[in-house]
């Protein structure tokens, strides 16, 4: 039986930062009327234009962008949020006629999207800033082998420098004395979505280094410190945001600080930039009905188009 529009597989270009996403998503808005939704952590947020390789105003003329721009950065923004709307806008799209494409590299927000989530607890300042004192003192590796005692699902996901996903995982556990990863396993039913999930990955890790090395200069000549200094000037952000949590704004804020100087800041946000990578080729290994298209080649492009646009109904999970 035909796929109706409402049970066609979902259009999902994923793939590590730097793989070369946005230019298969723009290509393909030539052969469908196409609506992309982001799915990127970082570009929901407004003023983080230039760190975040947020799609340009050109490109963002030529196709529909949905969930970039809508979050302040002194707030935060959740894969609950996400999963919600992205559910709406996929309706929507498809309502009208058009094809929706979730494009992005946090693999988090698919799950989410996939199989919703449970109840968690809100977020509490006063625990989080002993979390952020206890880790200043003994570092976030410490942190994380006390989250493994109590979690080891968890941590096992999650790396041991990663501030962010330490820091909620332990609150979790502090507020309602259940680890993250039993919550996860409690998170309501949703109704299967299938998908088309097209991942680029790289057959050579090294071409990929060079690729954030070649963006993150390109990010300099385009001004980034000068975006981050003026988010500075705010006097309502901190280093302790999620926002100013993302990969190269974090590194930055401590260069503008006076805690490393430019080379230092550069090899910490390169250093950065590729265990995020390394993060999103974790989480996309563990999708099996993923189709991976390897970025390196000089044709991935092509490879990719045919990819998303060849018939049939793939796997929901």
């Amino acid at each position: 039986m035909a796929a109706t529009a409402a049970t066609a597989p979902l259009r999902v270009l994923s793939g590590p930062t730097a793989a070369g996403k946005t230019a298969v998503a723009l290509r393909l808005a030539r052969e469908l009327p196409l609506e992309i939704i982001s799915m990127d952590s970082a570009l929901v947020y407004r003023g983080m234009d230039i760190g975040t390789a947020k799609p340009s105003a050109a490109e963002r003329a030529e196709v529909p962008h949905h969930l970039i721009d809508i979050v302040d950065p002194a707030s935060s923004y959740s894969a609950a949020q996400f999963a919600e709307q992205a559910r709406r806008l996929v309706d929507d799209i498809r309502s009208r006629g058009r094809e929706p494409l979730l494009v992005g590299g946090t693999l988090l927000y698919l799950r989410a999207l996939q199989q919703g989530l449970s109840e968690l607890p809100s977020a509490d300042a006063a625990l989080r800033s002993r979390l952020a004192e206890r880790a200043r003192v003994r570092g976030w590796p410490a942190l994380h082998a006390e989250l493994a005692r109590v979690d080891a699902a968890s941590a096992a996901r999650i790396e041991p420098g990663d501030a962010q996903r330490i820091q909620r995982a332990l609150e979790v556990w502090e507020l309602s004395g259940k680890p993250l990863s039993e919550h996860w396993r409690a998170g309501p039913p949703r109704p299967p979505i299938a998908l088309r999930l097209v991942s680029l990955e790289p057959s050579d890790r090294g071409w990929l280094h060079r690729r954030i090395e070649q963006r993150l200069r390109q990010m300099l000549q385009q001004g980034l410190l000068d975006e981050v200094a003026a988010l500075r000037r705010r006097g309502d952000l901190h280093p302790g945001l999620p926002s100013m949590r993302c990969v190269g704004y974090r590194q930055a804020w401590e260069h503008l600080d006076g805690r490393c100087d430019l080379q230092a800041f550069e090899q910490r946000a390169a250093a950065a930039t590729r265990q995020l990578a390394k993060r999103q080729l974790t989480w996309l290994r563990a999708l099996p009905q993923r189709r991976v298209v390897d970025c390196c080649a000089a044709d991935s492009t092509e490879q990719a188009l045919r990819a998303l646009l060849q018939p049939g109904i793939d796997a929901a999970d």
